[in-house]
């Protein structure tokens, strides 16, 4: 999940590349909410598909790190709540 993402790169140091398809996806998502500024790597003219061979990260935008603050303080949910 794109958050989970987020919270587990919140203390990596930038810029971050990632190359795994999971995490490439989860940084589009990120990036379209805004919550992170990154750029995608495209494959050489040519290639099929079309899709970004790897994502680098930028940083974490301030809307991104409210994000995980608001995250933070909703904290696991509760048994039987």
């Amino acid at each position: 999940m794109p958050m989970d993402f987020l919270m587990k790169i919140e203390k990596a140091e930038f810029p971050l590349k990632v190359d795994s398809f999971d995490d490439i996806n989860n940084v589009l998502v990120l990036k379209a909410a805004g919550l992170v500024d990154a750029e995608m790597l495209t494959p050489q003219p040519g290639d099929a598909g079309g899709r970004p061979e790897a994502a680098i990260v930028i940083r974490i935008t301030p809307v991104g790190r409210v994000a995980l603050e608001r995250k933070k303080d909703c904290g696991p949910p509760s048994a039987g709540h």
